[in-house]
């Protein structure tokens, strides 16, 4: 019989469907085929399978060699495909046996010497050989992303031979048994090295507590981006489900993710020229983009207004959803991008508006021009916005004993809040849906008086009267309350402030 069956994985978004890897061995003149809808890189592979198979002394087939990669209709892409098409020839050869190749799943690319090297999209791979119920033979270098994957035989290997004597003799290669990374310490910006802003420092606290959208306008220099970058130092731990989810989209991504630090949210910060697919994805076999590298994480937007309008104008949709779909022609792919987007902007173009250290330049019209870059559906999907002001000098000198909070204090109480949250609906404050708001953010009469008047004189939107109650629901979390009181509907109506009126 000159006919073999592999099992590998395609990559298609953050998920990895199944390829069955068909090498059938006919007479006829020598010929090497790859059906099943290959682009370039997969086609490329008949080339350097025959260099690894000759350089590792083993016999490459004078015959037709037809390689069905299958389902015929899913694109196949890069040099993943390599090593089960290697052993495909070689089991249809007779060279090496081919009882044991369904107990596994292969992915790997080959050097002409018959080394294996890296390929992206492992952690994909190995959520569904687990669940496929098979072992996963991988390169030596993604051994350490698939053992994220609780469950699962993995087989690291360097060389193709190292493959084949597993197969042949059994049990060569020792499955790997270092245990998945524990989550690296958080990064050492701490929340106490920041000077005053007692209001800034709360408005964060709540942020991270209910996984609210925050936006911080101030003068240059008041402490908005280093606000913005201790938030992670003070978020709550990931859930194993969420850690990993992260990961797979950080290991589809070009820039790869260093498997040391994958329960760590991430902290994206993308410059103000970044362009729209820069931010969503693109490209013609869909690549991740900021929004869902920061899932489960932080993106921090600086110089908002500097942003051109309609790359702002994608972020809407996502930040409803928490998710992007990508259609191109002939591919289409779907990300998760549930991030909590934090943003910092000048109340005018000089900076100075409002400031008592300097005097501001800019006309009405030139303010109103410069606030308009920020459309107002965007500036509404914003929880909450908040004023940094300039400190007073004598501030910024501190007493070398003075006790200011740092951060894991604030990270205890932010963990207790989280976990009320999730005791109560399962998800975060701001994740509630408008059923749940009005399950879980039920008012007194105080309470809709106040949300009332409050609606009429700032004229509030719909959307912001849901977030106005979630973002009270999130300090009464805090604050260990079951219900929601007026103090702390009050409170959150003042973070709404900034909003546009009609």
């Amino acid at each position: 019989m000159s006919l073999a069956l592999l099992y590998s994985r395609a990559r298609e978004g953050i998920h990895a469907p199944l390829v069955d890897v068909e090498v059938h061995l006919a007479n006829g003149l020598p010929a090497l085929s790859i059906v099943g809808l290959p682009e370039k890189a997969v086609q490329e592979s008949k080339d350097r399978v025959r260099g690894a198979l000759i350089n590792s002394r083993f016999e490459f087939p004078a015959r037709r060699i037809t390689i069905n990669l299958a389902p015929a209709d899913l694109p196949k892409e890069g040099g993943r495909f390599d090593l089960p098409i290697a052993l495909g020839v070689l089991a249809a050869s007779g060279q090496i046996p081919r009882e044991l190749l369904s107990q596994y799943e292969f992915i790997g690319e080959l050097a002409l010497s018959g080394e294996l090297r890296p390929v992206k999209g492992v952690l994909p791979v190995a959520l569904a050989a687990r669940d496929a119920g098979r072992a996963l033979v991988v390169p030596q270098e993604g051994a350490a992303e698939a053992a994220l994957v609780s469950g699962l035989d993995i087989y690291p290997a360097r060389h193709l031979l190292d493959i084949c004597e597993h197969l042949t003799q059994g049990g060569r290669i020792p499955r790997y048994t270092i245990p998945p990374p524990s989550s690296a310490a958080v990064s050492g910006a701490d929340l106490s090295d920041v000077r005053g802003q007692p209001h800034a420092k709360r408005a964060l606290e709540i942020a991270a507590a209910g996984g609210h959208s925050l936006l911080m306008i101030g003068p240059p220099g008041t402490g908005k981006s280093m606000l913005a970058s201790r938030l992670p130092g003070i978020l709550p731990s990931m859930t194993e489900a969420e850690a990993l989810e992260t990961a797979a989209v950080l290991s589809v991504s070009d820039g790869g993710f260093d498997a040391a630090y994958w329960s760590r949210r991430p902290f994206r910060q993308p410059h103000h020229t970044a362009s729209g697919v820069a931010l969503v994805g693109g490209g013609s076999n869909p690549r991740p983009g900021e929004i869902s590298l920061a899932h489960n994480g932080v993106m921090f937007l600086d110089e908002l207004p500097e942003f051109d309008r309609r790359v702002l104008e994608v972020l809407r949709e996502p930040l409803e959803s928490g998710r992007i779909t990508i259609s191109r022609a002939a591919r289409q792919a779907e990300f998760p991008a549930r991030f909590q987007l934090i943003a910092a902007m000048n109340p005018c173009p000089c900076g100075y508006l409002g400031d008592n250290s300097r005097n501001c330049r800019c006309s009405a019209d030139k303010i109103a021009r410069y606030r308009d870059r920020i459309s107002g559906p965007l500036m509404d999907r914003i929880d909450m916005h908040i004023e940094v002001p300039r400190l007073p000098t004598e501030m910024l000198h501190r007493p070398a004993e003075e006790v200011v909070e740092g951060s894991a204090a604030v990270r205890e109480r932010v963990e207790v809040a989280r976990e009320r949250q999730l005791q109560r609906i399962g998800r975060s404050n701001s994740a509630l849906n408008s059923r749940e708001v009005e399950n879980s953010c039920q008012l007194d009469d105080a309470g809709r008086t106040l949300l009332h008047r409050a609606m009429e004189r700032l004229k509030l939107s719909a959307r912001a009267y849901h977030r106005i109650l979630k973002v009270a629901r999130t300090i009464a979390d805090l604050d260990g309350k079951s219900e929601i009181q007026v103090a702390h509907l009050s409170e959150a109506i003042g973070y709404r402030r900034l909003d546009r009126q009609e």
